[in-house]
């Protein structure tokens, strides 16, 4: 019953920003570590983060400097805070947390960079 609803995507021009949110329902237990990921069209899955439920975080090289994860555990949410947007992060944006109960994705939304 553990779902993962993610928000926050669209379409904005190189340069811009945007604030994706991942937020999980229907969990008894404590969420642990959670992790971004991206897919862009004819790619592998690409890990981008990794935030621990006390917050301390890492980031893939393509976008450490630009891209800032932090979460709320008193409202299971994580939040992708994206700066400087490049063409080339344009892609399917997908959430990913860990439970005592298992390992759980979000459906992804999609974010739309224009040059």
């Amino acid at each position: 019953q553990v779902q993962l609803v993610e928000s926050g995507g669209g379409l904005v021009q190189a340069g811009g920003s945007l604030r994706l949110s991942c937020v999980v329902s229907g969990s008894r237990f404590s969420i642990g570590a959670m992790r971004w990921y991206r897919q862009a069209p004819g790619s592998q899955r690409e890990f981008l983060g990794k935030i621990t439920r006390g917050g301390g975080t890492t980031y893939s090289d393509s976008v450490k400097g630009r891209f800032t994860i932090s979460r709320d555990n008193a409202q299971n949410t994580m939040y992708l805070q994206m700066d400087s947007l490049k063409p080339e992060d344009t892609a399917v944006y997908y959430c990913n947390a860990n439970t005592s109960e298992g390992d759980f994705w979000g459906q992804g939304t999609q974010v739309t960079v224009s040059s």
